[in-house]
């Protein structure tokens, strides 16, 4: 780390904060749109007289198509510029969310979700990457903190909102809540996001393209049906397609001359690596409790779905209280010391809840969620600025997508192992109790895997992005 950089001032840029609040407003939409979606799947599947296997693709269509989109956007960004393709992004998220309150029947909602979804995938690797670019690699860790907002309180917020609207509205208005959010940021992102000059000369990496996205939706879907058991077709056909088309993209990425859709050759970079590893492992533990956790509270604990979403708000909390101090120490003394203990603290705040009886406190397991929150907070704050670290402005559109994919396979991988072991756990004849302490001893395993990979984060602060 640079002596400019140790001497470089606590606050960050105005402008940087203005473009950073700009972007976070709109990414808080798609965020707070799955939260919402996930509490109110039963209140869809009784209105629109659909079964479970069939109302599931609601949920199981938009991350498909969110998987399938994100592939697109370091060439899209290329080609006509970031703030043409936020723009675009928040529209068509606009558009689905509007078309999902408009459906007429499961088909055409589920239809309507895959716009909404496509919208979703492209709109995470942007922000990032024009946050980067503007960012300059000069406190990255503050900058991770700045917008990690939605990411914190969409979670908070969603489970309450669902619970309200599912309560006391039709089923329509769980996507036209969306609305005015969308249409505050396509005006906010009109009026403040600088015009970016596209990057002539970009082509589209069709081959890439028809490999990876196919790729990653076959992964995503085999990992969503995992729940029926790991060694049914439907479950196998689809992660061994998905396995060989994926690795045809790395086999076509690393050979071909021109540039691929994700360039891979960032995972040659030990950090880039080994905070890639970080990132799957941490969609692990992150998505993976996020399943467990609001149905720990329904089923063990008896409380309904408001109640869940509000006892779950302190883990939002813990994350909340840490992440500017976080974001300035990772800045400070490197990502590796932060996202060390951040682990240690995550374990510590997990344990209560693989330890947790039907009867134990709440006050007690409400301490362990901030605890864990403030752990979570810490380690994916520093983990993301590592990612980031000394890499090229051409890079960085590469390095957002590849990010983003590996945090949702990651958290597909979780979420799936952990429903499984539920399952296996109650066919079994387990008490809900006992299931899910089971539970969460599987997710304090994949926190404890992220060790050694962190061990080859830097310990001091970042260098500047090169270029």
């Amino acid at each position: 780390m640079t002596t400019g950089t140790r001497a470089a001032p606590e606050r960050l840029d105005p402008a940087l904060l203005k473009l950073a609040g700009i972007l976070v407003t709109g990414a808080l939409a798609p965020l707070l749109d799955s939260t919402i979606v996930n509490v109110a799947i039963g209140r869809l599947g009784r209105d629109l007289h659909a079964p479970v296997a069939e109302i599931q693709w609601v949920i199981t269509a938009y991350l498909l198509a969110l998987a399938m989109a994100i592939p697109l956007t370091g060439w899209a960004e290329g080609r006509f510029g970031g703030r043409r393709v936020w723009l675009f992004a928040l529209g068509l998220f606009l558009l689905g969310s509007v078309l999902c309150g408009l459906a007429w029947d499961i088909g055409s909602l589920i239809a309507f979700r895959v716009l909404q979804g496509a919208g979703g995938g492209l709109m995470t690797p942007v922000m990032q990457t024009l946050l980067m670019r503007a960012a300059g690699g000069r406190r990255i860790g503050r900058l991770m903190a700045a917008i990690s907002m939605p990411a914190l309180v969409g979670p908070i917020l969603g489970p309450v909102v669902g619970g309200l609207v599912v309560g006391h509205a039709g089923w329509r208005w769980i996507f036209y809540v969306n609305a005015p959010i969308c249409a505050l940021a396509l005006v906010l992102a009109w009026r403040g996001l600088p015009r970016t000059p596209p990057r002539g000369g970009t082509r589209p990496d069709v081959t890439g393209m028809a490999l990876l996205s196919p790729a990653l939706a076959a992964i995503i879907y085999g990992l969503s049906e995992a729940n029926r058991g790991f060694g049914r077709t439907c479950v196998l056909a689809p992660l061994g397609a998905g396995t060989l088309l994926l690795a045809a993209f790395t086999v076509h990425a690393l050979r071909t001359p021109s540039e691929p859709a994700i360039d891979l050759r960032l995972f040659r970079r030990r950090r880039f690596a080994a905070a890639a590893t970080l990132l799957f492992l941490s969609g692990l533990s992150l998505y993976g409790a996020m399943l467990l956790l609001p149905l720990y509270y329904q089923q063990v604990r008896g409380h309904g779905v408001v109640a869940a979403g509000l006892l779950l708000a302190p883990q939002g909390l813990g994350s909340l209280l840490v992440r500017t101090r976080l974001g300035a120490l990772t800045d400070r003394i490197g990502p590796r010391p932060v996202v060390l203990a951040g682990l240690a603290v995550t374990v510590l705040g997990t344990l209560a809840y693989a330890e947790a009886g039907p009867h134990t406190s709440e006050w007690l397991l409400g301490a362990a969620l901030v605890v864990r929150g403030a752990g979570l907070g810490g380690v994916t704050l520093a983990v993301m600025t590592a990612a980031y670290q000394g890499l090229g402005p051409d890079e960085i559109p590469h390095a957002s997508s590849a990010t983003r994919v590996i945090v949702q396979v990651g958290g597909s991988f979780g979420a799936a192992v952990l429903a499984v072991v539920l399952q296996h756990q109650t066919s079994g004849g387990a008490a809900a109790s006992t299931a899910y302490g089971h539970a969460f001893w599987w997710s304090l395993a994949f926190t404890a895997l992220a060790f050694p990979p962190a061990l080859l984060l830097g310990r001091t602060g970042p260098p500047h992005v090169s270029g």
